[in-house]
C-alpha cells in the first residue's frame, strides 16, 4: 500500500499527458517551450519545499500510502511528482481557456497562431 499515492499521482499525470495531447495545450503545441516552463515551475517549487523546510515550516507527514522514500530530508519522492502534476495542470488549464476565449472572440473560426 505504500505506493497508492506515487500511482495515483501517475494516473493523473497520464490523465493531463491524455487531455494535452487531445487538445495540442501544451507539450504537443510547442514541446520544447513546454519543457523549460514545466522544468522552471517544478524547480520554483521544489527550492521553495526545501526553505520551507529549512526553516522548520514544512515537514513530512506520516502516511501508509507513501514509499517513503527521502530525496532530502523532509522531501518525499512524491513530491516532485506532485509538483509536476500541479504545474502540468496549471499550464493545460491556462491554454485551455486561452484557447477557448480566442476561439470565442474570433467568432468560433480558428485563428492562426
Amino acid at each position: 500500500m505504500g505506493i497508492l499515492y506515487l500511482a495515483a499521482l501517475l494516473v493523473s499525470l497520464g490523465g493531463m499527458v491524455v487531455l494535452d495531447r487531445r487538445f495540442r495545450l501544451f507539450f504537443f503545441d510547442r514541446p520544447v517551450r513546454a519543457a523549460v516552463v514545466l522544468l522552471v515551475g517544478v524547480a520554483f517549487f521544489v527550492v521553495w519545499d526545501l526553505l520551507g523546510i529549512g526553516l522548520g515550516i514544512f515537514f513530512r507527514g506520516e502516511t501508509d500510502f507513501m514509499t517513503g522514500i527521502l530525496l532530502a530530508p523532509e522531501l518525499p519522492l512524491e513530491e516532485v511528482f506532485f509538483l509536476t502534476l500541479l504545474c502540468y495542470l496549471t499550464m493545460n488549464v491556462f491554454r485551455g481557456a486561452h484557447m477557448l476565449v480566442t476561439r470565442e472572440r474570433s467568432g468560433g473560426r480558428k485563428e492562426a497562431r
